[in-house]
């Protein structure tokens, strides 16, 4: 007889950070998160040391999923150009969805404003692994300045998911060719 498990206290906070955060942002206050994880302030301060620590671990624990998502798989027969494109046409079709806010990582940073606070390390080492990912495919594609086109990369990743995620733009059919350009002018294969 197999019985489903309800997920502990941790996991329940984990999660409801994870979904208000994104959804409302990151100075959701305590008392909400408690209750849409059902679990006591007190139970909360047992588990973490503060919201911010909170926030830092909801991040962390997600970023696995949020990086699989975008990224193709390690073994899939792809060239670097059609790996790097890979990563933008996810982004178009995630913004597709009406509960689409744009990267969380990007907007963690962006609000919290304070370059040392535990969330914000965790989004900036989520969003620099995504920039050496564009890195390591515009070398392996032979790109004139794999660096330069990283940057320019992640600045059009991170554009392109604020637009979206703040509903001010949509990206079927705008993403792919300003990329485009973008490859072809650093001679990617």
């Amino acid at each position: 007889m197999t019985t489903d498990l309800k997920p502990g206290p941790r996991e329940r906070l984990l999660e409801a950070a994870a979904a208000l955060t994104y959804r409302e942002g990151v100075n959701i206050g305590i008392d909400a998160l408690c209750k849409a994880a059902g679990v006591s302030k007190r139970s909360m301060y047992q588990l973490f040391a503060s919201k911010d620590e909170l926030l830092a671990a909801s991040l962390e624990r997600r970023a696995a999923s949020y990086v699989a998502a975008l990224l193709p798989a390690a073994d899939a027969d792809l060239a670097p150009r059609e790996r790097i494109t890979h990563v933008f046409d996810q982004v178009a079709m995630q913004s597709a969805d009406p509960a689409f806010r744009g990267c969380p990582y990007l907007s963690a940073e962006i609000e919290l404003k304070d370059s040392d606070h535990p969330a914000s390390r965790v989004a900036r080492q989520v969003k620099a692994a995504l920039t050496a990912y564009f890195r390591a495919e515009a070398a392996q594609g032979g790109a004139s300045d794999p660096d330069l086109l990283a940057r320019q990369l992640t600045l059009v990743f991170d554009g392109a998911s604020a637009r979206a995620g703040i509903g001010a733009e949509h990206l079927d059919g705008l993403l792919a060719p300003t990329v485009a350009v973008l490859l072809d002018a650093a001679d990617l294969r």
